[in-house]
């Protein structure tokens, strides 16, 4: 019977007042997750959010040339090629070093910050 399911609904109390509201709410671990004051902070430096995006614009910028170059399939099959790459992963408990992807990136023979420094 919908009818008396919707009396029962009408005549309920919603959830959202007896919910703590104003300065001494506490936080809701079940709702909104773990607090982290890393994602609430600014960049320190005006040149973090560029060194963070850095693969991600080189890898525009090499589309961009190799649409301009051979045309619009180029850049298409190389970003399905790093799309099927990137799935490729090992057991999760264990890092994936990604070495595929950086041979199709060019950057096996380069030895950069992370490379020492892990």
């Amino acid at each position: 019977n919908s009818r008396g399911a919707a009396s029962l609904l009408k005549d309920s109390i919603p959830i959202t007042e007896f919910s703590a509201s104003g300065p001494f709410e506490g936080h809701d671990l079940l709702r909104r997750g773990f607090t982290s004051v890393k994602s609430e902070l600014l960049p320190s430096h005006p040149l973090e959010l560029s060194e963070k995006n850095f693969q991600l614009n080189q890898d525009k910028t090499n589309f961009a040339t190799l649409r301009n170059i051979q045309g619009l399939h180029a850049p298409l099959k190389l970003q399905m090629e790093f799309r099927a790459v990137k799935q490729v992963q090992r057991l999760p408990f264990l890092h994936s070093s990604n070495i595929a992807l950086d041979m199709l990136r060019g950057n096996d023979e380069c030895i950069g910050f992370e490379d020492i420094l892990n």
